[in-house]
């Protein structure tokens, strides 16, 4: 019986792939990387076993996963960006 896949954190996956967290997220954005998942409310997390798929070949990986996903639409991963000192007091 194989193993459950792991979910790990960013700080995790970062230091396996040597990405920056803005390039770690652009490219999700992309569609070059794995997207996280939503494991909680305010926590997300990835497939372990995607990542170690995405660092062994990151070509093959975009490249695959394009092709099981030829059929869907791709989406795309947006993030909030706050601005210091927007807000009026």
């Amino acid at each position: 019986m194989p193993e459950p896949d792991r979910i790990i954190r960013s700080r995790t996956v970062l230091a396996r792939t040597g990405l920056s967290r803005s390039t770690m997220y652009r490219k999700i954005a992309e569609g070059t990387f794995p997207a996280q998942i939503k494991i909680s409310v305010n926590g997300a997390g990835w497939r372990e076993s995607e990542v170690n798929q995405w660092v062994d070949d990151p070509v093959m990986w975009c490249a695959r996963k394009q092709q099981d996903n030829s059929d869907q639409p791709q989406s795309v991963v947006r993030h909030r960006r706050h601005r210091i000192g927007s807000m009026t007091d």
